[in-house]
Parts: C-alpha cells; structure tokens; sequence
C-alpha cells in the first residue's frame, strides 16, 4: 500500500503525520482559552454570581432568616407602591423610546435640509454630553411651579397673559366700613342702591400700598355729575398708618383700571372702569343700581401649570428624558440615512410621490434596521431609569412617578431594608430585559449572514 502512494506521489518515503488543526486565526484554542480567562473570570464575578446570588436572596424575607419562596415576587404585584413602579415602567418602555426614535428621525431628516446642519448636529446632541444628574437638575428648575424661577411656567403664563385678561388687583378686598359685601363667586355688591348727584365711596384693602401696579396716585373725591352717578375706588390704607377709615384720606392711592357695573334686578346696566385716581363715571341708566365689583378684578393671577403634580410628573419626567437622548436617537439615525441610495429616492419623486409620501414609503422602509436598533437600546435603557426621576420629581409626588429600578433602590436600601423584595424586583428587571436582548441578538446574527 505504501509503495503504491509512493507511486502515486511520484516519490518514495513515508507520509508526514497529519498536523492538528488550528482556528481560523491560526491560534490553538489553549492559547484563546488562556487569554480570555481574564474576562471569563471577571464575567463571573461580576455578572454570573451576582445574578445567582440575587436569585436566592430573592427566596428570603427582608433580612434573610426566613425562607419565603415566591412571596417577594407576589408583593411585587400586590403592592400598591411596587405595582406603580410596575405600571409605570410600562409607560416608560411604550412611550420615551417611540418618543425618542421619533424626534430623532424628524431631526436627521431635517438636518440634511439646512445649511447650518453643524450648529444644529451639536445642539440636538450637547445634552448628551450633560450627565443624568445635571439635567435632573436642570428640569426640576425648567419644572418650578413659580413662574419667576421656572422657564416652563414662565412661557406658558407670558402665552396665557396674552390671550386672557389678568386681574388687575388679586386679593384685594373690601374695606370693613365699607358697603360692599361678598355676593358670590369672588365678586362684591354694595347692599344700598346709588343715586345720581351722590358720590359712591368704594373702599378696599387687602393691598400692600408698595406692590400695587404702575405708577399709581393719589385717589381723589370724584366731583357730582349731574344725572351721572360718580364714585371712587381706593385703597383705604397708606404707609404708616393714620387717616379715618372710609373715608379717602391724604397719600391714599386710587385703584387704576378696576372695573365697577351698575345692577339692576340681576342686570348690569351700565359698566366703568376706574381712572388713575380711583375716580368713574356711571351714565344716568345706573341711577338706582347696587355697585358691582366683579370678580375678575380680584381673581387670583395665573400660575402656570403644576408640571410636577400627581398628574403630569410621569410626561413632564420623560420630557427631560427625550431632551437628553433625541441626539443620540437623531446622530445613529444619520448615519443610517447617509447610506441609502439617493437614487431611489429621486426615483420616487420622479414617479410622482410627494415629500411626505417618499418620507414614508421610501425613506422610513430603508431605514428600518436602523430604526430598530435605536428602538430596541432605548428600550434597554429606560427600563433602568432612576437619575431623572429621583431628582425631578420632589417627595411629594415621587410615589406618582416611581418605576422599578427607584423602587428597587427605596426597598433594598432605605426604610426597612428589605433585601428579600430589591433582588425580586431586579431579578424581574431582568427578565423584563432578556426577551429584548434575545431580539437584538437575534437580529444582529441575521444581518451577519446577508
């Protein structure tokens, strides 16, 4: 047999034995083995036994003595401040990444249309550069209820106040000597009727005579005109102290802009406003009427909206979270979109589509993968969201806006400590996690094979 390989070979001798196999990369896998013990033993120490450790404690009570079986899984559930978090986690992973995908997808087509396309690039994504800690502080200021400190409330009260008349003097009331008396909804009628030729005297209180409006002046006695009934409206008070009450003294201030309505069996017959001094007019139909101050001068000014309240804390929070990763979302979105063929695109447009219609028949199909990928990392990362809420929402209203990963925090490590309930809560974080890692997995290995 020998002789005849020989033969066949064309040579004589012995054939060499057949040398052992390396991998791909021509190394031994005894020398890959050594080299990936390192991490192998840091995966282990790090993540395996962590994981195996939190599984068991999970199966203990609150300090681990007690053996509980599946009991922290149920509280979990049962739970009224856990089943929050669980509720809210749920709307975190439906909306802030669809959020985020969505802005950053308008962003990245919007940036290939400007010419400042730079400048824009780097302000979509400067937060990102911002840690998690600084823009909580940054939007529990944006957040502030006082429309002096919070620029949220700042815009939406300079956008109210330029459609809605404000009251001209909030909290301002009447004068104890004076005839007017509360007659309901915020608003103030005098119990005697007016007479033409009489001058109606409507003192009020209630008012720093420092913080009234503009540039006010002294109130003067309005003059008797005739078939036309006249008043005046002050401010019974001055700085200092002095003076008879209810009646208008030296340095006391008129009320500028207050409004005064004659009523008549229910009806207002004649209105007014008052002049720099305090002093109106009423015409001759008002002769016999009560006064009526209405409750819009007295209303209390608007404060904005209460973006940290049990109702809006959830959207307002997932706000700020949109505001820090519309830039990632918008700069991975851009670099898919810098790939696709332009000639589809033009082609499109040729066969008739619209910008709207190429947008969404054409542009979003191509950019799917990549969409995905945001999609899918997004969801990932909300569901360990803690920064943001733990320092947005203030105590008050944090139950409202808890998740997960904050209760997981609250339970293990404040209060009682209940160590048994934090590892249920993160073992559940997990397996909340893997069947989006599977996914990706997955969909990573498809792409590998195209």
């Amino acid at each position: 047999m020998s002789s005849q390989v020989a033969m066949a070979g064309g040579s004589s001798g012995p054939v060499p034995p057949a040398r052992k196999r390396k991998s791909v990369m021509g190394t031994r896998p005894w020398v890959a083995g050594l080299f990936l013990l390192p991490a192998l033993v840091l995966l282990g120490a790090l993540v395996v036994y962590p994981i195996g450790y939190s599984v068991w404690r999970s199966l203990y009570d609150a300090d681990g003595s007690s053996f509980v079986g599946m009991q922290n899984y149920g509280d979990i559930f049962t739970d009224d401040a856990t089943f929050t978090a669980v509720k809210n986690t749920a709307i975190w992973v439906a909306v802030a990444p669809a959020l985020v995908t969505g802005l950053g997808l308008i962003f990245a087509v919007l940036m290939e249309r400007v010419r400042w396309s730079t400048a824009f690039k780097m302000v979509i994504f400067m937060p990102m550069a911002i840690s998690m800690l600084a823009a909580g502080i940054i939007f529990r200021l944006v957040y502030e209820a006082d429309p002096d400190q919070g620029v949220a409330n700042a815009v939406v009260v300079g956008v109210h106040d330029t459609f809605a008349e404000s009251s001209v003097y909030p909290n301002a009331r009447p004068s104890p000597q004076s005839d007017l008396k509360a007659s309901g909804g915020g608003a103030f009628t005098t119990t005697d009727t007016v007479r033409a030729g009489v001058p109606a005297l409507l003192p009020l209180v209630g008012i720093a005579p420092n913080k009234l409006p503009g540039d006010p002046v002294d109130a003067m006695p309005a003059e008797s005109a005739g078939d036309e009934v006249s008043g005046t409206v002050w401010l019974d008070f001055r700085l200092g102290g002095g003076g008879e009450k209810g009646a208008i003294d030296a340095r006391e201030k008129g009320l500028s802009g207050i409004k005064v309505e004659a009523v008549k069996d229910g009806e207002v017959v004649a209105s007014a406003e008052a002049a720099d001094d305090g002093t109106f007019r009423l015409p001759t139909e008002a002769d016999g009427a009560q006064l009526r101050l209405p409750a819009s001068n007295f209303a209390a000014p608007y404060n904005g909206v209460d973006w940290l309240g049990p109702s809006l804390v959830t959207p307002a929070i997932i706000g700020a979270y949109a505001w820090m990763w519309a830039g990632f979302a918008m700069v991975l979105i851009a670099a898919g979109l810098a790939g696709v063929d332009r000639n589809l695109l033009e082609a499109a447009r040729v066969d008739g589509a619209n910008e709207w219609q190429v947008f969404r028949r054409v542009t979003v199909p191509l950019l799917m993968p990549v969409l995905v990928v945001v999609l899918i990392t997004l969801m990932i990362n909300v569901m360990k969201i803690f920064d943001l809420i733990f320092i947005i929402a203030p105590q008050p209203t944090q139950d409202e806006a808890n998740v997960l990963a904050l209760q997981l925090y609250n339970a293990a490590f404040t209060g009682s400590g209940d160590l048994g309930l934090g590892s249920a809560i993160g073992i559940v974080l997990l397996l909340l996690v893997m069947p989006v890692m599977i996914v990706n997995i997955r969909r990573l290995r498809r792409e590998r094979r195209r």
